[in-house]
């Protein structure tokens, strides 16, 4: 199976930046990838939530998707929209993933669970929580032999949410993700490799990389990683680009079978002794 991540720069145009990814998109579907996955706010990168709502149209109707569904079909690929900020019913804003099929039908979608609230040591503070209501359901889609475990960027800190899906049946994580240089450089590539070995499974990570236009800085780096935590493929920059591989979901069955802890973990009583 060949799969491609697409790494992006997105600003805040919705248009210049779905058209970004539709020329990305098309160069991954050239190189033969069936499945081909974007970051992490593909459509739009902006920490201001008044300008960015003002720019969404009402409980969903994204002409982007549209788009997208439409280049998915012109290909014939499994598309993962990474995420995009689409408005719900009740006028908040979902950080929201799009798998479309290969036919531009809608297969599943995700709202991201786990918000970036956070002070990093250099001064940096985030509260995506300011921004994004959070979604409260874990997502498999069924592609066949692939069992795509969906999650988005600051969900790969929680080793439980991935392990339930791993429980569940995923032997592929997708983790489109916008993370900041400063984490990037310090955590990205050690939990992207913890969270494939602790379950036996493949993981594919489009990132947003550089300098965006609302004054925040992405690592890039994605990458492609196996069931054992080996790099398969990954970029080594924060430009723009397709990163293109092929996997042997057999590796994943073969990792799982080696060390069965899906299989082996038990349930504990944790007992507090007394300071």
């Amino acid at each position: 199976m060949r799969v491609a991540c697409v790494q992006m720069r997105s600003g805040l145009s919705r248009e210049e930046n779905t058209a970004n990814a539709l020329a990305l998109i098309a160069e991954a579907a050239g190189q033969g990838a069936s499945f081909i996955a974007t970051p992490e706010m593909t459509n739009a990168v902006d920490r201001d939530a008044k300008r960015l709502a003002s720019g969404l149209p009402d409980s969903g109707g994204l002409p982007e998707i549209t788009a997208f569904a439409a280049v998915a079909a012109k290909y014939g690929v499994t598309l993962l929209i990474g995420s995009v900020a689409e408005k719900r019913e009740d006028g908040t804003i979902a950080n929201r993933s799009y798998l479309l099929g290969p036919d531009g039908g809608t297969i599943a979608t995700y709202d991201k669970v786990h918000m970036f609230d956070v002070a990093l040591p250099n001064g940096e503070t985030w509260r995506e929580s300011s921004v994004y209501a959070p979604g409260d359901r874990a997502v498999i889609a069924n592609l066949g032999a692939v069992k795509l475990g969906l999650t988005i960027c600051y969900d790969l800190r929680f080793p439980t949410f991935f392990r339930n899906l791993a429980q569940a049946g995923a032997n592929v994580f997708v983790v489109p993700a916008a993370f900041t240089r400063q984490t990037g450089k310090a955590h990205w590539e050690t939990l992207l490799r913890a969270r494939a070995i602790e379950n036996g499974a493949f993981v594919i990570a489009p990132g947003q990389g550089g300098h965006h236009e609302d004054g925040r800085d992405t690592y890039g780096h994605s990458m492609i990683i196996g069931p054992w935590g080996e790099h398969i493929a990954s970029m080594d920059h924060d430009a723009p680009g397709v990163l293109v591989a092929d996997i042997d979901l057999a590796m994943a069955a073969a990792a799982r079978a080696r060390i069965p802890n899906l299989a082996l973990e038990r349930s504990v009583e944790i007992v507090k002794l007394p300071s």
